[in-house]
């Protein structure tokens, strides 16, 4: 009979020790938890917060007396594993009710100890008594408990990742004023910058007072100030610590396994760790990227779930292996939904590749002439020249999820954009278009890798216009009243073929529109007629977002309900 000791709860040693079971009733299965809950939904402790969630018992998945009786478990909270023997396959535990010690030995050995929220040497940060961090069911009850009783009218939320991102929106649902404090030009790192400056507005018109590109210096008067790097003070009655988390590596380093560069536990595709008889799962450890092997650490629970099921079914002899992550992802930001997949484009170029090329279209959510058509605004990235997906991004209202769930299983079964256009994907009108945004995406990305067309991106296109490059707009008239890209000329796309003198033969040409399609469709009409042009990728909406801080356009007009679409009837309609 086997003893597996597993060092932590929740998505990885809950669904370990429940897959254990399943596949061996007769193993003695034992379960360490520091503290009190052993699972419970972490990413949805915000939208509890927020009141979204109006019963704290949904929250937990499992309690200890449920899953104990259901799966026949020994789990043992308010349980502190102190250290491991990895020679003499012990753990040495503390009792946190009565301080009592013992050891306990195993035959295989689990680790999920998570990560915790990181918290700077803030100077004046000692000092304060209403800031917090959100990683667990007590730190949610402290907030929940905060903004109930002390009813605070101002916060401030330090850090523009999902949870700071999603506590901001929960705050502002509660009638809060809110401040996000961001060191980077951006929130949410895993999108690009142009494609985060749609969240970023959105945010705005929300409300949230968006504070980028600065940091916290330190806290004044009991936490009631927050000095930033600049020298901007904010009041504040709640500030949220939401800068990042750290792996929990001290049992790792008792043991002595091998860690990566950030501390993260170092496993292999078995996720075994560098001592045998120890596996490692969930936010602590360093596994690998799928699509290049390189190392990776993603804090993310579907990775947590994946990953403790392949532990259980190797320990019981099922030769599954964990090939890497992708680190697909989905979130809320108000009435917007971001979901993003595989690497972006600053993180190609921050690992040195130069061998890709991007796209962005703009198709609507499904059949425009369905109510519910909302624009969907979807970035794909892939290699040159093979086809392969790197990545992918998109932003709307309706059907986001959706389309980076299909392009991050694309990104797995290793097939390249030229078989994303032939993907047979379901289509009603309440749903999609015959044409869906995946397969759309297919077919710009095939165009551009067999030479049908090329393109700059959108913030480029100031620059080579400085440069002398004659940038043909060929949207309508109407739609041009709106607002331009300066230094652009009008020549609607319908009237291109009798204009064609007018286009001069010793300059650069570049054709922009509103989202890319009538941009393509000039591009080949150029093209058939000898004059070589680049599309700008995106279109004049990608350029609006790009230009939020310093927007060039001739008239400040709202492009919302316009912006993914070639149609002029909605113009009328605006």
């Amino acid at each position: 009979m086997k003893k597996i000791l597993i060092v932590g709860g929740v998505a990885g040693g809950a669904t370990a020790a429940a897959r254990l079971r399943r596949l061996d009733e007769t193993a003695e299965i034992i379960m360490f938890e520091r503290g009190e809950y052993i699972s419970f939904a972490n990413c949805g402790l915000p939208y509890y917060i927020g009141g979204v969630i109006e019963n704290r018992e949904s929250l937990l998945v499992q309690t200890v007396e449920g899953m104990s009786k259901r799966f026949n478990l020994d789990i043992r909270n308010f349980s502190e594993v102190v250290s491991i023997n990895p020679d003499k396959k012990e753990l040495l535990i503390k009792n946190l009710k009565t301080d009592e010690n013992y050891t306990e030995n195993y035959d295989e050995l689990i680790l999920s100890p998570g990560a915790s929220p990181i918290k700077p040497p803030i100077p004046g940060l000692d000092e304060t008594d209403n800031v917090f961090t959100l990683r667990n069911i007590p730190d949610t009850d402290r907030i929940k408990s905060f903004v109930d009783n002390q009813n605070p009218q101002e916060a401030v939320v330090i850090g523009g990742g999902f949870i700071g991102v999603e506590m901001a929106e929960n705050l502002v649902e509660r009638g809060i004023k809110v401040h996000l404090v961001e060191m980077l030009d951006q929130v949410m790192a895993p999108f690009d910058f142009e494609m985060a400056q749609m969240l970023h507005e959105h945010m705005i018109d929300n409300g949230i007072d968006l504070v980028l590109g600065d940091g916290v210096s330190s806290f004044k008067d009991n936490g009631k100030t927050i000095v930033l790097n600049s020298g901007r003070e904010i009041s504040t009655d709640l500030t949220i610590l939401s800068i990042g988390v750290r792996p929990e590596n001290a049992l790792a380093k008792s043991a002595g396994l091998e860690l990566g560069d950030r501390g993260h536990i170092k496993v292999n595709e078995n996720l075994e760790t560098s001592k045998p008889h120890i596996y490692a799962v969930g936010d602590a450890i360093e596994t690998q990227d799928l699509i290049y092997g390189k190392p990776a650490t993603i804090a993310l629970a579907s990775p947590a779930n994946r990953q403790a099921r392949i532990v259980a079914d190797r320990i019981n002899g099922i030769d599954v292996k964990y090939k890497g992550v992708l680190g697909t992802s989905v979130a809320k930001v108000f009435d917007l939904v971001a979901s993003s997949t595989g690497h972006s484009e600053k993180k190609l170029k921050s690992m040195g590749i130069e061998n890709y090329e991007v796209v962005h279209i703009h198709p609507l959510s499904n059949a425009g002439y369905y109510p519910t058509a909302q624009p969907l605004h979807l970035k794909l990235i892939f290699e040159v020249p093979s086809g392969r997906i790197l990545g992918a991004q998109a932003i709307g209202q309706n059907g986001v999820e959706k389309r980076i769930d299909v392009i991050a299983t694309a990104i797995a079964s290793k097939i390249t954009v030229r078989e994303l256009e032939d993907l047979e994907l379901s289509y009603a009108p309440p749903f999609s278009s015959a044409k869906d945004p995946v397969d759309m995406a297919g077919y710009v990305a095939t165009n551009l890798l067999d030479g049908l067309y090329s393109s700059v991106q959108a913030n480029e296109i100031d620059d080579l216009i400085e440069k002398g490059g004659y940038l043909i707009d060929v949207r309508n008239p109407e739609e041009r009243m709106l607002g331009y890209i300066e230094g652009s000329v009008s020549i609607p796309l319908d009237e291109l073929r009798d204009r064609l003198d007018e286009i001069p033969k010793d300059k650069d040409i570049y054709v922009n529109c509103q989202v890319g399609l009538r941009g393509y469709l000039a591009g080949r009409v150029l093209a058939q007629n000898g004059i070589n042009c680049k599309n700008v990728d995106g279109g004049y909406t990608t350029y609006k977002y790009l230009n939020l801080d310093n927007q060039k356009y001739n008239q400040e007009v709202d492009l919302k309900g316009i912006a993914c679409t070639d149609n002029t009837e909605v113009l009328k309609k605006k």
